[in-house]
């Protein structure tokens, strides 16, 4: 299974489980999380919810090939991935997020919408979109800026460039860095305790703290969606994937 799935003392662990691939998501890996995290939202012996990867990787993104088939078909509230960031985004309950290795593309911005998240020195972050011809995704425009503040984010959205574990814990993306080996286990402790507090102080407390920023969110989701749908079919974005898959720097001086 290229997700594992497990429940186990009031806590969902979800498992990038493709490390052949980098863990490289699929529309089939999407749809699996976000039926787990629904399915979760539901079960009352579920109070917390946690999101690993493997120790040497967390997720290299999209899979890029799957991307190319599936990613680009029908709206984007139809497609899976939409709805694995609406079950993540839109969760009651606590998520808990343990990342060792890169986590690229949607790996980090799938982070700005846990509440927990935790690191191992060997992590790396990076959003490269502009760097495929696309732009931000699923309201990172706005959580980044707000986590980072403007001159940070634009750095990081901007260039595309990877940071590390150090960096994106002075930027407020992270909440402690932790030795590789240590990460899981701690990650799952801070899981159990929030098993062991009680679930409708938890659920309120969250609610609470994201209500300000759900209607923001919502806007800039479908903003980002208008400019990504149509970035996808810009030759910018076919010379990208292009030279992706020809394994050769793209040449973007062609286009205005």
């Amino acid at each position: 299974m290229d997700i594992l799935s497990t429940k186990e003392n009031g806590v969902l662990t979800l498992e990038f489980n493709r490390p052949e691939r980098k863990n490289a998501i699929t529309a089939a890996m999407y749809q699996t999380m976000a039926d787990a995290i629904n399915d979760a939202e539901q079960d009352t012996a579920v109070r917390a919810i946690l999101i690993v990867g493997k120790p040497e990787i967390f997720t290299a993104g999209n899979d890029l090939e799957d991307f190319m088939k599936s990613g680009r078909d029908g709206a984007l509230e139809e497609r899976s991935v939409y709805k694995f960031m609406l079950a993540l985004s839109g969760a009651a309950k606590p998520v808990v997020a343990a990342v060792s290795g890169a986590a690229v593309g949607i790996g980090t911005t799938l982070l700005m919408h846990c509440d927990l998240v935790y690191a191992a020195e060997n992590a790396k972050f990076s959003m490269p979109f502009v760097q495929l011809g696309l732009c931000p995704e699923f309201a990172s425009s706005l959580l980044l800026t707000q986590i980072a503040g403007y001159p940070r984010a634009a750095e990081k959205l901007m260039l595309g460039e990877a940071f590390l574990a150090q960096e994106a814990l002075e930027m407020g993306l992270v909440s402690k860095v932790l030795p590789a080996a240590e990460l899981l286990a701690f990650a799952q402790g801070q899981a159990a305790k929030l098993v062991a507090l009680p679930a409708s102080s938890i659920r309120a407390t969250k609610q609470l703290m994201k209500a300000a920023r759900k209607g923001p969110v919502s806007d800039t989701m479908a903003a980002e969606n208008k400019y990504f749908a149509a970035m996808l079919s810009a030759p910018e974005a076919k010379e990208a994937f292009t030279a992706f898959f020809e394994k050769r720097k793209p040449d973007f001086t062609k286009f205005a």
